[in-house]
This record gives C-alpha cells, sequence and structure tokens, in this order.
C-alpha cells in the first residue's frame, strides 16, 4: 500500500529514464526539478571543471542517435508466452529461447535479470549494403507497434540499407546502440560481452562501445580466421579474418589464464635435468626494461663462469639469492648467460590467450556441424561451436552462470553451451532471443518446411542436445542391446543407468513468444475523436483493464516477467476452498494470481500469505469492495490489476 492506495500490477517494462532519474536524483537532488532535469542547474554545477564548456568534444555522434536514445527510454508493453508445445522438458530446464524482437525482449528482462548475465555473445546482422532487420519510426501507432515487434500477423519487415544510402551507417548504428545500452544492464559486475564484426562497422562499433561501456573496460580486439582459403575478395586483398570485441561491465574483470596445450608444454618447456628435476620447466626473464620507475632492483649478478651482469631486476637482491638457493635459477647452456627464473609446469596456472585466433575452427566447420544436424546447408555463414567455447572458457565457470546471446541466428551459442557443460561437467544456462525473420522463398530451409529462422534455431537445440546427450551416454554406459541381451537388463534399469550418467546436464529449454500484452492498450485518439470517446475509453480501462478473452497463463507469465521474477520461477495451478489461483515460487519469492470475479477478506486469509514475508496476493481490482481491499492490505501485501 503506498500513499494509502492499493499498489497496481506493472504493466510495463522497467523504465531506463525514470530509474536514472531517481539515480540522479539521489546523487544530485538539486538537479532534478518536477520530475525533471534541471541543465540550467547542471551545466552551472559543472561551468568551472569546463566539463561542457564548448561543443567541439570527442565522441561518435550520427544522424538518428536521437531516435537510438528515444528507443531506450521507450518502456516495452509487450509480454512474452510460453509456448509449452515448442518447448523441451519445460518442468525441469532453466534454458530459455525467446521468439521475438529483441529490442522489447531485452526491455521485459531489465527487472529480473539486471546484473544477472556472465557473459554474452552477439553475432548481429554486418551492415554490408543489403537488407538487415531494423524499423527506424519509433514514433508509430498501437498497430504499427505489434507490426513492428512481431505481435501481429506480418512478422518483421526488411529494411533495405544499400551502401549507397546517405545514412548507410547511421542506420545501423541506430539499429544496434539501444540494443547494447540495454545489454550492458544485464551483465553481472564480472561479466564481458563478445561481440563479432567485420570491417564494415567494426571502427564505428569500437566507439560505441566506448561509449555505453567505457574505454577503460576494452579487453581486446580479437581476430578470428574464419576461413583457410586465399581469394581475392576486394581490391586484391583476401579476407580472410573477423574481429571479435571484447569488453567488460567493470575495469577489474581480466579474461581467464588458458589451459597449457601438449603442443604449448612440448614447444615452450624442457624435459626435467639433475638442475631443475622437478618436472618439466622453461626460464622466465627477470630484468626490467623501464628502469627505477618500473620499481626495478639495481645490483650486479655474478654467474658460474664468472661472467658479471651489471641491470635493472625485478626481485630484490635478497630474493634473488633465495631463488638461488632454491635453485630457481637458469645461467644459460654455457653458465653465463643472463639469468632467468625457473617455473615448473606444475606451478603453472595457464597462459594469456593470443588476440590471434587462428587455431579455432573456421565458417566452413560452422556450416559443416548445421549439415550434419539437418542433412541440409541451411546457413552460408554460421559460426562455429569451437569459437563460442573459446570464450565460454575464456570467462565462465562450471557453476551456475547465464550466458545471453540476443542474435541466435542458428542457434550456435546454446549448441556450444550445451557441448561445454557436457565436456566439463557444467551448469551454465543460457537464454537466446531470435527474430521470426522469415527464410526466402526458394531457400533450402523453406524447403525443409522452416518458415523462419527462430523455427530453425530451435530444431537445431533440439536435435544437437540429443546428439551430445547420446555422447555422454555412450561414453558412460554400454550399448542398450548388449545390455539387454548380455546383461538381461530391463528397458527401465537402461533408462536409470542413462540418467545417472547424464546426471545434473540441461539439454532442454522453454520456448517463448513475445505477444501482445493482455493489459488494455490506451488507443491513441484524433482529431475526429470527441470528448464522449475519451470518457468512454477512460470508463473501458477503468472497469476492464485486461482486454477481451485474455489467456489466463499468458497473463499469468506477464506479471511474472514485469513483477521482476525469473522466468524460469514454478508456475502451478491450485484450487484452495472455492478460490482458483497460480502460485509463482522463485525462491523465497511467492506471487499468488487469481483471476476469480469476487474475492472476500476470509478467502484471501486462507490462502496463509503473511505480510511480513516476500510473498503477494494479486487479483483483480474489481474483485474487492474498497472495505475488503483495504482489511485485505492491512494483513498481507497485495497487489491488484
Amino acid at each position: 500500500m503506498k500513499d494509502g492506495s492499493i499498489e497496481k500490477v506493472s504493466t510495463i517494462s522497467a523504465s531506463m529514464s525514470s530509474e536514472n532519474l531517481e539515480k540522479l536524483r539521489g546523487v544530485f537532488p538539486q538537479f532534478v526539478r518536477d520530475g525533471e532535469i534541471d541543465f540550467d542547474a547542471l551545466k552551472a554545477f559543472f561551468a568551472d571543471e569546463g566539463a561542457l564548456a564548448g561543443t567541439e568534444r570527442y565522441g561518435l555522434n550520427w544522424a538518428g542517435k536521437s531516435d537510438a536514445f528515444r528507443a531506450i527510454r521507450t518502456p516495452a508493453t509487450g509480454t512474452l508466452v510460453p509456448q509449452v508445445a515448442e518447448s523441451k522438458e519445460w518442468d525441469t530446464t532453466g534454458n530459455l529461447f525467446i521468439e521475438g524482437d529483441n529490442l522489447e525482449v531485452l526491455k521485459l528482462l531489465q527487472r529480473h535479470y539486471r546484473g544477472a548475465v556472465k557473459m554474452i555473445y552477439i553475432d548481429p546482422p554486418y551492415n554490408t549494403g543489403k537488407d538487415f532487420i531494423y524499423k527506424d519510426n519509433f514514433v508509430e501507432s498501437q498497430s504499427d507497434y505489434y507490426e513492428r515487434t512481431g505481435q501481429a500477423e506480418g512478422g518483421v519487415k526488411l529494411t533495405s540499407n544499400p551502401e549507397s544510402n546517405g545514412r548507410y551507417h547511421s542506420d545501423w548504428l541506430t539499429m544496434i546502440y539501444p540494443r547494447l545500452f540495454l545489454a550492458r544492464n544485464l551483465l553481472r559486475d564480472d561479466g564481458v560481452i563478445f561481440i563479432s564484426i567485420d570491417d564494415h562497422e567494426v571502427a564505428n562499433l569500437r566507439l560505441v562501445m566506448d561509449e555505453i561501456f567505457g574505454e577503460e573496460n576494452f579487453i581486446s580486439t580479437f581476430m578470428w580466421k574464419r576461413k583457410k582459403e586465399v581469394s581475392n575478395d576486394s581490391k586484391n586483398v583476401a579476407v580472410q579474418g573477423e574481429y571479435v570485441l571484447c569488453y567488460s561491465r567493470t575495469e577489474s574483470t581480466q579474461l581467464k589464464l588458458e589451459s597449457l596445450s601438449d603442443e604449448y608444454i612440448d614447444s615452450s618447456y624442457s624435459e626435467a635435468t639433475d638442475d631443475f628435476p622437478l618436472g618439466k620447466w622453461r626460464p622466465v626473464p627477470i630484468t626490467v626494461s623501464k628502469g627505477l620507475s618500473g620499481g626495478g632492483y639495481t645490483y650486479k649478478i655474478t654467474t658460474p663462469s664468472g661472467t658479471v651482469h651489471d641491470r635493472i631486476w625485478a626481485y630484490p637482491e635478497e630474493s634473488f639469492k633465495n631463488l638461488l638457493e632454491e635453485k630457481r635459477v637458469y645461467f644459460g647452456k654455457g653458465g653465463d648467460g643472463i639469468p632467468q627464473r625457473v617455473i615448473y609446469e606444475s606451478e603453472s596456472n595457464g597462459k594469456p590467450t593470443s588476440n590471434y585466433w587462428d587455431s579455432i575452427s573456421t565458417n566452413k566447420e560452422g556450416k559443416k556441424e548445421i549439415l550434419e544436424i539437418f542433412g541440409d546447408s541451411l546457413f552460408d555463414t554460421p559460426k562455429p561451436t569451437t569459437l563460442i567455447k573459446k570464450m565460454l572458457t575464456l570467462v565462465t565457470e562450471k557453476k551456475d552462470e547465464l550466458i545471453l546471446d540476443f542474435f541466435a541466428g542458428s542457434g550456435t551459442t546454446t549448441h556450444a553451451v550445451m557441448a561445454q557443460n557436457a565436456e566439463d561437467g557444467g551448469n551454465r544456462k543460457w537464454i537466446c532471443v531470435q527474430l521470426p525473420e522469415e527464410t526466402a522463398e526458394d531457400s533450402e530451409a523453406r524447403k525443409a518446411g522452416f518458415k523462419t529462422i527462430a523455427d530453425i534455431s530451435r530444431e537445431r537445440i533440439r536435435r544437437a542436445s540429443d546428439s551430445i546427450r547420446e555422447d555422454v551416454i555412450s561414453k558412460k554406459v554400454p550399448s542398450r542391446r548388449g545390455l539387454q541381451e548380455v546383461y538381461g537388463h530391463s528397458d527401465r534399469e537402461i533408462g536409470e543407468m542413462e540418467s545417472d550418467a547424464v546426471g545434473d546436464l540441461d539439454f532442454g529449454f522453454k520456448s517463448l513468444v513475445l505477444a501482445q500484452s493482455n493489459y488494455r492498450q490506451w488507443q491513441m485518439l484524433t482529431a475526429d475523436n470527441t470528448e464522449q470517446d475519451v470518457i468512454d475509453q477512460a470508463k473501458l480501462f477503468a472497469e476492464k483493464p485486461l482486454v477481451d478473452g485474455y489467456d489466463e497463463q499468458s497473463l499469468v507469465y506477464e506479471v511474472l516477467l514485469k513483477e521482476g521474477f525469473d522466468l524460469n520461477a514454478h508456475v502451478a495451478q491450485e484450487t484452495i476452498g472455492d478460490i482458483k489461483l497460480w502460485r509463482i515460487t522463485s525462491g523465497e519469492k511467492v506471487l499468488i494470481v487469481t483471476f476469480a470475479p469476487h474475492l472476500t477478506q476470509d478467502q484471501a486469509q486462507s490462502l496463509g500469505l503473511k505480510k511480513e514475508d516476500p510473498q503477494t496476493l494479486v487479483c483483480l481490482d474489481s474483485a474487492l469492495d474498497d472495505t475488503t481491499k483495504v482489511n485485505i492490505a492491512r494483513n498481507l501485501n497485495l497487489k491488484v490489476i
């Protein structure tokens, strides 16, 4: 209850502008007046700092940047509807496949998933002068909005963006900027984002990322060798590489060291000797090149052969003497070289990753993976799973960490996460988002029965998960035929053995689709409408806040989503007394939702909810008279629709 009134269930996604305004109010309340930023006061405060002085500043600007900010500020009104029939292992999985416009979906994910994602990988549409999915009209009618977000018949439109277009780069930037802005909010403080990109926009993307994530959080631009063949692509240049930009959420985040491969050990480490008997070893320089300002130490070292080296060393002289006593100093084959510290293989935590990834599978291998799964080549240049697995090993642990890909495409990220979990016994979860982009009429995908890219993604996940699961079982369980014919095991016993082999590995996913809200939306009035039209619509909103013929399960998921619950929350139907209800449980948080047309105080009390616990009753506003509403709210947490 707020200010004597009952709080209503949220009908929109989290508002970026209002939340940021509250943050500013908390730090500088003098700059917020009547719910708006007082820019004159802000400029006056920072005038002496020179922060806002002049008009010439370093940064990225383009025609349409204001549209990108408008897109960020506009809250999403849609919802995510469960597609149980399209899902796999709905009741037990923690993975999410979401079909719909990723801009709207990212907004809807803000309430619960902010600060929850460990790694993001995206392979956005490259700006190659061809079509890419994009809608640049942010001032639109309600029907246009539903059309753009796939919430109405007709799906999503393709917008042509030829290189001759004066807004060639601007259109792409206006598309990608708000998505990256919202994505940053979802990352944990130790989270990392990887973005695949080619030559057309890599420079602009770097500036966008510097602006959104901060230049100090740039980790590296990796070059991935995406093809081995040498072909004359353009101006006598063979384009074999592609870029992967990497940024962290906070400056302190570092990538993990890579495990030492057998090839690296063989090439970099020497076999044990009498002088260094504790296993394979390698020498590491202990000189400092930056001089005393770099923190070095100056003293003379005499080698066993009598050669004197007067340099700047990384260790104090006493520490060097300790290394000598421990037989941890190598003076070269002749015994007169510059001393180096000996590091044993068993002591190494790994090695830094190179920014040149030339040993990872190429696009050809990615295409081969699609061919093996579907029997047809449905994508021209799909990324190989090994590329994503490389990123996973640099960022994630085996434990329950969340991976996000909101340009899911062929589903490579989901495939890679499941494969990596199977390899190391991890429990990583994933969320992927894919537009219902229609496949071309004459494409192999359409001939195979796939109407949209989202259809292909879901089917790849199903088939890849089955394949990985069988691989796991085959390594741990003898053949089913042998168990039956030789050992006489029953199907039930074999099933239990296979289940034990798989353990806690998650090969399922919940499928949801972006759809029109169950809450009635205000229809924009025109000059032809009368005052009575306004009154009638306002009355309709008050008496019937929900659309006609709404689906209860769909509305329950809209409530839990916009109230900040996990989309993997447990949702169940129950009947207590004569009240039919939905119980939503996520950890200690509980929502009880009922659409009963009438609700008494005794019925509400029978639910056993406590005001001091994170438990909330949600019901129709019209189900309660004013007296009952106040009495219920005194004893338990109440929200109304």
